[in-house]
């Protein structure tokens, strides 16, 4: 008993001691009681919220704890940085800490106001605590944390982040979810929205379908550059130093019918489908008179150049020697008058795998427009399909912005196709079908990239596709011979089920960074002009997909239903129809994308 006394009484001297001595108050058991964890959603158990991330997402699986994790995906130009601002004290010490998984994972912070600091891992092939330390400035009151990868590494996960230390001044409660979210106008590409102001909320973000899309001081907003005919659901968050609200009630809104363009005369869903008109294959000659009546837009394959830089088009109908159940001239003419009196679109397609057209110089352009206007006037046709495939289209090194290309085959493209779009006047049907590499593999890569070293033809369509938006009919996109290509859910998707499908069309519909630029980002189409690429049977290219898996894609992306892993931006009854790859190959496979296309359309 005694001795227990006397002890107590040397610890009492000592810690008088140590308090007497300057700077170790900082360290008191007072100071050390009121650290806290003072990073907002380090778990990401609520989604994003609290993160602004170039190219990340929420996962279900792999998590440290809890039931989501980060996952980021790096591209060649972008390194999929994730951060948060946070409200510290001055003169304080902080730990930042997280778990981290994949190559070369960072995790920091900057703005300290002493020294930025960072830890990092070259490979965890399984979680990996990375942990770092610092002080802050005299002055400092904000601080930001964030964790990226490395550039072209591949994806990483991060989980459980915390920085923990004294909590910054004025900090809190986050503020009440705002009340009253309502639409105030719809627009063919927009929606206002107003709510009721929150007490002691500092700022408001703005959701569209789960995505944090704007943020802004007062209590009304406006999204911009939506497809038309489109319907979108919204949420809004009160913001303030302590975080971010709970999401309101979701509004819904469906964006008004945009002008077309040249679709007017188009049934609301449209059955696209090539013809072999040039050549015979394994499926056999198809005459134009016996495509039936469900194909609403006929593309006559091909019309080729004479040289690939030459622009000098020409269209040669199959020989009797290769298809001897070719018709003649004048029946064909006449197939084609009367598909056009009964409501049908017949086209010229340019390219195909083997038609490689390269404009490179205005005398090119043209002649491009020349003949491809002879081919036009010779049959009759309603316009033209851009197939253009292989090293038809490239971008040149310092061609780095797809609103403004510089590259003359695209420049010039772009010139010759306005030229048959004013040649012609709005009736004009003009549609293009680019593979997945020169439009979705955009929001990846760009051109040959900001160090180089990339194919040039990454994207290569896009900055021709944007020139021509308000002129474009329909653009179908081939889903298929194409490799894996990353969706806006930053995972790759391959061929073979409805879910490529969907990841694609999504793209397409949403609009999409390119190559990973937030400040660079290809609008969306409207849904009326899209499309969906398929083939018609095995036999017609990889990527076939069953009737079940055709109808799966329609549901989810015109009604929302039946979707599979990825999650769309937003529902598009009016999406326009089907492509396909070919008339001939769903003859010879017993009409089978054709039916399948009539029963869910009816």
């Amino acid at each position: 008993m005694e001795r227990a006394r006397r002890t107590r009484s040397v610890l009492a001297a000592l810690a008088a001691a140590l308090l007497a001595v300057p700077g170790i108050t900082a360290l008191s058991s007072a100071a050390r009681a009121a650290d806290a964890d003072v990073a907002t959603n380090g778990g990401f158990e609520s989604g994003l919220t609290g993160w602004t991330c170039t190219a990340g997402t929420t996962v279900n699986s792999p998590v440290h704890s809890g039931s989501s994790a980060l996952q980021a995906t790096p591209s060649g130009s972008d390194n999929a940085r994730c951060s948060q601002t946070v409200t510290v004290q001055p003169n304080a010490q902080y730990t930042l800490s997280g778990y981290v998984r994949g190559s070369y994972v960072y995790l920091g912070a900057t703005g300290t106001g002493t020294t930025d600091v960072s830890a990092w891992t070259q490979s965890a092939p399984d979680w990996q605590k990375l942990s770092t330390t610092f002080r802050t400035g005299a002055a400092t009151t904000k601080v930001t944390i964030h964790t990226h990868g490395w550039y072209g590494t591949g994806a990483y996960q991060a989980d459980d982040i915390t920085l923990v230390g004294p909590g910054g001044s004025g900090t809190g409660q986050p503020p009440a979810a705002p009340a009253d979210l309502r639409t105030t106008s719809v627009t063919s590409s927009s929606v206002g929205l107003s709510w009721s102001a929150v007490t002691g909320a500092t700022g408001y973000a703005v959701y569209r379908d789960g995505a944090k899309v704007q943020t802004v001081t007062g209590t009304s907003a406006t999204v911009s550059g939506l497809a038309a005919s489109t319907a979108y659901s919204f949420q809004v968050t009160a913001l303030n130093d302590a975080g971010e609200s709970a999401k309101s009630a979701t509004v819904t809104a469906t964006t008004t019918a945009g002008p077309g363009g040249g679709t007017s005369d188009l049934p609301p869903h449209a059955l696209v489908g090539y013809l072999h008109a040039s050549f015979a294959n394994g499926a056999g000659y198809t005459r134009l008179a016996d495509v039936p009546d469900s194909w609403d837009v006929i593309d006559l394959a091909f019309g080729e150049p004479t040289s690939v830089t030459s622009g000098d088009i020409r269209f040669r109908r199959c020989p009797v020697t290769e298809c001897p159940n070719v018709e003649s001239d004048a029946e064909f003419k006449a197939a084609v008058k009367a598909k056009q009196a009964a409501g049908k679109k017949v086209l010229i397609s340019i390219g195909g795998q083997n038609g490689q057209v390269q404009l490179t110089t205005t005398a090119a352009r043209d002649t491009f427009v020349s003949s491809v206007s002879d081919i036009i006037d010779t049959y009759g046709l309603d316009g033209l399909d851009i197939d253009f495939e292989g090293h038809s289209l490239s971008l040149n090194p310092n061609d780095t912005d797809f609103k403004n290309p510089t590259t003359p085959v695209i420049v010039n493209l772009i010139s010759a196709l306005k030229t048959l779009k004013a040649k012609y006047g709005a009736k004009f049907v003009l549609t293009m079908a680019p593979e997945t590499f020169f439009v979705q593999n955009g929001y990846q890569y760009y051109g040959t990239g900001k160090w180089g070293g990339q194919d040039p033809r990454c994207g290569a369509y896009l900055p021709v596709i944007h020139a021509l938006r308000d002129d474009l009919t329909l653009l179908h996109v081939q889903d298929y011979n194409s490799g894996p290509i990353m969706g806006l859910d930053n995972q790759y998707h391959s061929m073979g089920g409805a879910d490529f499908h969907i990841a694609m069309t999504d793209m397409l519909l949403t609009g999409f960074p390119v190559a990973g630029d937030q400040n660079n980002v290809f609008p969306p189409l409207r849904p009326d002009q899209v499309a969906i690429g398929m083939p018609a049977s095995t036999n017609a290219g990889n990527g076939h997909v069953s009737p079940a898996e055709v109808t799966k894609t329609l549901d989810c992306l015109t009604k929302k239903t039946n979707c599979g892993s990825y999650a769309t931006h937003g529902t598009w009854p009016a999406l326009r129809g089907l492509m396909t790859w070919s008339v001939n190959w769903d003859r010879y496979a017993n009409w089978e994308f054709q039916k399948t296309f009539d029963a869910y359309f009816g």
